[in-house]
């Protein structure tokens, strides 16, 4: 079986290497993390004890990271969707992450470098709530918002071809 490194230099002290089974392994796991041993075991063609055993050691290697069920916020009454660009003054930033970022609010917080400072996916129940979720962002700094229309990549699988990198 073929093992795969990291191609360029990794944010992490170590690499885990990662044979064939491995990347089928994270590939199934990814689609439905509800697969049970005994069917991720068929898919790969190992044995349930032995399929068990690479998953765990995935799992402590860090290389899976947790199992989750994903939900739709527009089923649960928060239809509005929006991604909320801050740019935080430096001395606000411990503030902004603790009063800003744990709000419910907020599904995913970027920290990221560019003009802005965080990039934040909110849901919201209406635009009032929305509005009160911008202005207590630009306590700390500006803000730019937009709405989502829809999405058309979202929780896609980490596979090889991203690992090893384009004609690798």
């Amino acid at each position: 079986m073929r093992k795969s490194r990291c191609w360029r230099p990794c944010a992490y002290d170590s690499t885990v290497e990662l044979d064939d089974l491995d990347w089928k392994l994270l590939d199934l796991l990814q689609r439905d993390g509800r697969m049970t041993f005994t069917e991720l075991a068929k898919r790969v063609s190992l044995s349930a004890p032995a399929t068990t055993e690479r998953v765990r050691r995935l799992e402590q290697a860090g290389v899976i990271t947790g199992y989750r069920a994903v939900v739709s916020p527009q089923r649960l009454g928060l239809p509005i969707e929006a991604i909320v660009r801050v740019r935080v003054r430096s001395l606000d930033t411990p503030r902004f992450r603790e009063r800003v970022v744990t709000l419910p609010q907020v599904l995913d917080a970027d920290h990221v470098t560019g003009d802005d400072c965080w990039l934040l996916r909110v849901v919201c129940r209406s635009m009032v709530e929305l509005e009160d979720f911008v202005e207590q962002a630009q306590r700390y700094g500006d803000t730019t918002t937009s709405l989502v229309f829809s999405s058309a990549a979202r929780g896609r699988p980490v596979t090889r071809e991203v690992f090893e990198g384009p004609g690798r």
